[in-house]
């Protein structure tokens, strides 16, 4: 069934086949575990979470319109029930990106000069997205290592186009100021 596209799994799903849930749930366990894991990084409860997504999903399925694509759709529930997770825990400070999750390291490998480079520019980005708001850290992780369109971002946040665009912008100039220009350029 790996053929079946997501939006039809979504409509079978709301036909009142279970094995569709089952199917979107193998399909998007990881990915949200991870979009979790990258937005609330101490948070020890994301398993729970994802979980709390699918019910989600499942209670809700009848307002998904199958003519558009369900990843968004579902990435607003996971977005919502992140936040509201921030908000709950708001006393603790939040640290997102641990990019030793998101970018994996081969066990054994004499790294290059470029993949050393990388590495160095991974944890000066690292340290640099320590310093941002929730909102601009949000941002680029749904366009960066979620690959999502502005539309798609706009869906998710509930915000205009342009408004994206902006954050987006704002989001990369405040990561590059919290970079030190010298340490990029020591090369």
């Amino acid at each position: 069934m790996s053929d079946v596209s997501d939006e039809v799994l979504a409509a079978r799903l709301q036909g009142g086949d279970h094995h569709a849930l089952a199917l979107l749930m193998e399909r998007y366990t990881r990915k949200l575990l991870q979009y979790g894991a990258r937005l609330l990084p101490r948070e020890p409860d994301i398993d729970d979470l994802v979980q709390d997504i699918f019910i989600t999903v499942y209670r809700n399925i009848q307002d998904f319109d199958p003519t558009r694509r369900f990843s968004p759709w579902i990435y607003r529930i996971a977005h919502n029930i992140f936040v509201d997770t921030i908000r709950r825990r708001h006393k603790e400070s939040v640290r997102f990106f641990e990019f030793d999750r998101l970018i994996p390291h081969p066990v054994y490998h004499d790294p290059t000069p470029q993949e050393k480079e990388d590495a160095e520019m991974r944890v000066l980005v690292q340290k640099g997205l320590e310093h941002l708001t929730p909102a601009y850290r949000e941002i680029i992780d749904l366009y960066y290592f979620e690959n999502f369109s502005y539309r798609e971002i706009a869906d998710i946040l509930h915000v205009p186009i342009g408004t994206v665009g902006i954050r987006l912008a704002r989001a990369r100039e405040a990561l590059k100021s919290h970079i030190p220009e010298r340490e990029i350029n020591q090369e």
